[in-house]
């Protein structure tokens, strides 16, 4: 077993891994097929023994089939594990159609997640997004009172902003802040990711490769099909030129012994003993590169390399995470 350190999760929070686990990719999200379900349940309990105690799904990830595939990992080991759940997405047929954040809906969704898992707690419980369609006080509200019923252990939120997260704290304690955010993606070190440790809140961080592009294996130009043309950040020019700052984190890696995709997940965890790396895997293969990077380190030239090439603004082009 690895010994993986253990961060408080927030200021009053409980004592989870550095390193999360991500499940997304084990279910069809976006209409694709499913994962070999015995890797992904083997992937899950490997993690598990490995000290990764953090593991995050979402209700919507294969219209409940994520919830269905980590109930079984876990069935048995409850209490190895640490359980964080997304809700509010609305897909059909494969496609998103909005957020359902009504109070009715939320009461209705973690019954049957409840169910699905097999548990009687969630550790964690986020709407994924919030809008405008409902006051944020009902929404956390409605979570407050899921908490007082013993249905939930803590309060989540995922992808707002600074002024969202000091409203939602404002109603009941935010144990972690859900964000993206990588070398490639660094807007929130603007004004959330201060608001974050003001508050003494955690943050745990996806797509920590920024969809790929910091993996060091995307080429120019992507095929016709490939679904990351959805975003100007991956389209002609834009990729040229991003990929051509990718090249710095390449000879880094290569000069380190590791490949770009550690020394990206390694820079997120460099950020702060408040910051978690989520990582999303389906297959166990995964898991010794990945446990590997929470143990790579940065001189200060080496980090300020990385912080230079890198800088707020100097990946050219959008994703969905700069809505």
């Amino acid at each position: 077993m690895t010994n993986l350190t253990q961060i408080k999760l927030g200021k009053n929070g409980p004592l989870v891994s550095k390193l999360g686990l991500g499940c997304m990719r084990m279910s069809p999200v976006w209409g694709g097929s499913k994962n070999d379900e015995t890797e992904s349940i083997a992937t899950i309990q490997s993690a598990l023994d490995n000290g990764i105690n953090f593991i995050n799904t979402g209700d919507f990830y294969g219209a409940g089939h994520n919830e269905l595939l980590l109930g079984k990992a876990i069935k048995g080991r409850r209490d190895d594990a640490f359980i964080s759940v997304k809700f509010g997405a609305v897909f059909y047929n494969g496609q998103w159609i909005g957020l359902d954040l009504r109070p009715m809906s939320i009461k209705n969704f973690i019954n049957y997640s409840l169910v699905r898992l097999g548990i009687e707690t969630i550790d964690l419980y986020q709407p994924c997004r919030l809008d405008d369609s409902v006051p944020v006080e009902d929404v956390i509200g409605t979570i407050a009172d899921l908490i007082k019923e013993g249905k939930v252990r803590h309060l989540g939120v995922s992808e707002i902003t600074a002024a969202q997260l000091k409203q939602a704290n404002s109603v009941y304690p935010v144990t972690a802040l859900e964000i993206g955010y990588s070398l490639a993606d660094r807007q929130i070190e603007n004004d959330l990711l201060p608001t974050a440790r003001e508050l003494g809140i955690g943050v745990v961080a996806f797509a920590n490769t920024a969809e790929g592009l910091l993996s060091g294996e995307m080429k120019a130009p992507l095929t016709a099909d490939d679904y990351h043309l959805h975003f100007s950040r991956f389209q002609g020019e834009n990729l040229i030129k991003n990929l051509e700052k990718v090249e710095v984190l390449k000879q880094l890696a290569n000069d380190k012994g590791y490949t770009p995709t550690q020394l990206a997940i390694a820079w997120v965890n460099a950020q702060g003993e408040q910051i978690m790396p989520l990582v999303s895997m389906s297959r166990r293969t995964r898991l010794p590169e990945n446990i590997q990077a929470m143990e790579i380190s940065f001189s200060p030239e080496e980090m300020d390399l990385l912080n230079t090439n890198f800088s707020i603004g100097s990946i050219l082009g959008g994703t969905y995470l700069q809505r």
